[in-house]
C-alpha cells in the first residue's frame, strides 16, 4: 500500500474485531459465562426441585424451566458485556472511532450469541438429567428450536441493551424492556419445545420456527438499522 497504510477493516472485519475483543476479555475473566451460566443452572434446579411431579409434568416443567433458565441468563450476560463498555469511557472510545455503528451491534451481538450458546451447551443437558429426558431421543430436536430462538434474543438483547447501558439502574431497565419484547419469541420456544418433549416431529413444529425465525428477521434488521440512533442519542 503507498506509504505503508493499512487499508481500514471491511464491515465484516470491523465486525470481527469487536466479537474478539469481547472474546479475549471474557477467556480472561471468564465472569459473563460464569455467572450467567450459574444462575441459569440454579434455575433449572430449583424448578426441577420445586415442580417436577414425574412423567405426567415433566414435558410442561421441563421446556419453561429451560427458557426461563436462558432468558435470565441472557439478561445476566448482556448487562455485564454493556457494562464492560462502560467502564474507563471504553463506550465513548468506540463511539469516536470510525466503526460503523451497525458493526458494532453486529460485534456485541455475536459475543451476545456466543455466551448464551455456551449457556445452553450446559443447562440443556442438565435440564434433561433433572427431569428424566432421553436426550438422545430430543436433544436435537431443542438444539434446532435453540438455533431459531437464541439469535433474536441476542439481537433484541444488544439492541436494547445499548439503549439502557447509560442509565443507572440499567439492570432493573433492561429487564422492564426486554421481558416484554421477548415474550413472543420465549412463548413460541417454550411450546415448540413442550410439543417436542410430548412426542411431535421437528416437522410438526414449523409454525413455531417460522414465528422464531421472523422474530429474529426483525430484531436483527432493526437492529442494524435503528442502532445509530439509539447509541448516538
Amino acid at each position: 500500500m503507498p506509504n505503508g497504510r493499512r487499508p481500514p477493516p471491511s464491515w465484516w472485519g470491523q465486525a470481527w474485531l469487536l466479537l474478539k475483543k469481547d472474546l479475549r476479555v471474557e477467556a480472561r475473566t471468564g465472569e459473563v459465562v460464569t455467572t450467567s451460566g450459574f444462575f441459569a443452572v440454579l434455575v433449572v434446579v430449583l424448578a426441577s426441585m420445586a415442580f417436577y411431579g414425574g412423567a405426567t409434568t415433566r414435558q410442561l416443567v421441563a421446556s419453561g424451566a429451560l427458557w426461563l433458565s436462558v432468558a435470565f441468563a441472557a439478561i445476566l450476560a448482556i448487562g455485564r458485556t454493556w457494562q464492560r463498555e462502560r467502564e474507563e469511557a471504553a463506550l465513548v472510545g468506540l463511539l469516536s472511532s470510525p466503526l460503523h455503528p451497525s458493526a458494532l451491534f453486529a460485534g456485541k451481538g455475536l459475543g451476545v450469541l456466543f455466551f448464551l450458546a455456551l449457556v445452553e451447551v450446559l443447562v440443556i443437558p442438565l435440564t434433561a438429567l433433572f427431569f428424566s429426558l432421553d436426550l438422545w431421543e430430543v436433544g436435537a430436536g431443542v438444539v434446532v428450536v435453540a438455533l431459531f430462538a437464541t439469535p433474536g434474543i441476542a439481537a433484541s438483547g444488544t439492541l436494547f441493551g445499548a439503549m439502557t447501558a447509560r442509565t443507572r439502574a440499567r439492570d432493573l431497565v433492561l429487564a422492564t424492556v426486554l421481558f416484554p419484547l421477548l415474550s413472543p419469541c420465549l412463548i413460541a420456544a417454550v411450546v415448540a419445545t413442550r410439543e417436542l418433549l410430548d412426542g411431535a416431529s421437528i416437522s410438526e413444529l414449523r409454525d413455531h420456527l417460522t414465528l422464531l425465525l421472523v422474530f429474529d428477521v426483525v430484531f436483527i434488521a432493526g437492529g442494524l438499522g435503528l442502532f445509530r440512533a439509539l447509541i448516538y442519542d
